[in-house]
């Protein structure tokens, strides 16, 4: 499999003891994920009084799923000449007005439409703020020890994700406004949270207009994959109102089905942690085939307890798979292109997010579970290939050219 060697900036002079630093960009980068976590069921519980449809809440979600897929490569691009700590502070705060804008909307009971207007306004710096936050640890962690700290960063990303749903939810249940106004103010953690970091200047510093490196093929697949992924995730997340309802709940108990899937993404985090090692490509295609397995179980459906199994286990993988992608684009993208990459890589997940959250919005939570699990399926398939391949071509390598008779 050809690679591109990227050079990962290294922690300058002034970081022998990034340890300080790196907490806080663990802690950043947690809290960065709050609104995006609790937003599927904190949505779905604003919409539901103003429109009467828990569907609306969907229609949020993929409101701001599509800005943020449209805004991800255009305002990274923008950032390139500022310092990545200033550019990402200045994206985060104006994602926090945007949140702020909902929850004083909701609170006023404005048209449904102008909440729309605010979320839109919100994910059109996501993708980019992902992305230079995922930069920035570049400058804090040398490159063998990226696997363990991208693995405590999903351990608390996914933490996040675990209780974030639950208190959407329990606030949610005495005020959907409080829930808004919680995660607004949780989710501008980066802002306080973030380091200095002097060293961190854009690579359009540095790089002539015109001069940006190729993007190796090979990121197209692994971006598939995480859409896909994005999508099988956004099936259980996006869905957890519908599936509370399905299952004859409260729609406060939606947490319960997200939750679950969190919890197996946290007890997955530790193993990357502990395992500091990147993942080889068939390892890679069988948590795909994996993941795959535990949709369709989602999918079948029958008890309870089945579906929350299956999110267990899709859970447990993402970590291992988040880390991968990370890792391979870290690898394999230009020098002056990683933010770029970073913000595609959210922005894929994202894909599958708004993929998802349409059919649920427009056909239910089966036809949403249907194409959620045929997605993964045909990651697993193209990744399964692709490592037989690789080892085809490595082993034609190591074969090497017949000699001279």
């Amino acid at each position: 499999m050809p690679r591109t060697q990227a050079i990962t900036p290294q922690p300058g002079p002034g970081a022998a003891r990034p340890g300080p630093r790196v907490l806080r960009w663990q802690a950043a980068y947690a809290t960065l994920g709050v609104p995006q976590a609790a937003a599927p069921i904190a949505f779905g519980l604003v919409a539901l009084p103003l429109t009467g449809s828990v569907e609306s809440g969907a229609a949020m979600v993929f409101a701001m799923t599509t800005a943020q897929i449209l805004g991800a490569v255009p305002v990274s691009r923008l950032g390139r000449r500022f310092n990545g700590v200033h550019y990402l502070r200045a994206l985060v705060a104006v994602r926090t007005a945007a949140l702020a804008a909902v929850t004083l909307l909701a609170a006023a009971g404005a048209p449904f439409g102008y909440l729309l207007a605010a979320v839109v306004a919100a994910g059109g710096v996501n993708g980019a703020a992902y992305g230079y936050q995922r930069l920035l640890l570049n400058h804090l962690v040398p490159r063998d020890r990226l696997p363990r700290t991208l693995g405590v960063a999903a351990t608390l990303n996914e933490v996040n994700f675990a209780l974030s749903p639950v208190l959407a939810s329990v606030l949610g249940a005495a005020s959907p406004v409080w829930a808004m106004a919680a995660i607004t103010v949780l989710g501008a953690g980066p802002l306080l949270l973030m380091p200095r970091i002097p060293e961190a200047r854009g690579p359009g510093r540095r790089v002539p207009a015109g001069a940006a490196g190729r993007v190796p093929a090979e990121v197209a697949l692994w971006l598939f994959c995480a859409a896909a992924g994005g999508g099988a995730v956004a099936a259980v997340e996006v869905g957890a109102v519908s599936f509370a309802l399905a299952y004859g709940l409260a729609p406060g108990w939606a947490f319960l089905f997200a939750s679950v899937l969190c919890v197996g993404s946290v007890i997955g985090g530790v193993g990357v942690s502990l395992r500091n090692r990147v993942p080889g490509r068939g390892q890679v295609a069988f948590f795909l085939a994996a993941s795959a397995a535990a949709a369709g179980v989602i999918l079948a459906g029958g008890h309870i307890a089945l579906p929350l199994a299956g999110a267990a286990v899709l859970g447990f993988f993402l970590p291992f798979l988040g880390t991968f992608y990370s890792l391979v684009l870290d690898e394999l993208a230009p020098p002056d292109r990683r933010a770029e990459m970073f913000a595609f890589l959210r922005t894929a997940s994202s894909l599958g997010v708004i993929a998802v959250s349409g059919l649920l919005a427009l056909l239910g939570l089966q036809a949403a579970l249907v194409g959620s699990t045929g997605f993964l399926l045909v990651a697993a398939l193209l990744a399964v290939l692709h490592a037989a391949l690789s080892r085809r071509g490595g082993a034609a390598r190591t074969a090497g050219p017949a000699p001279d008779a």
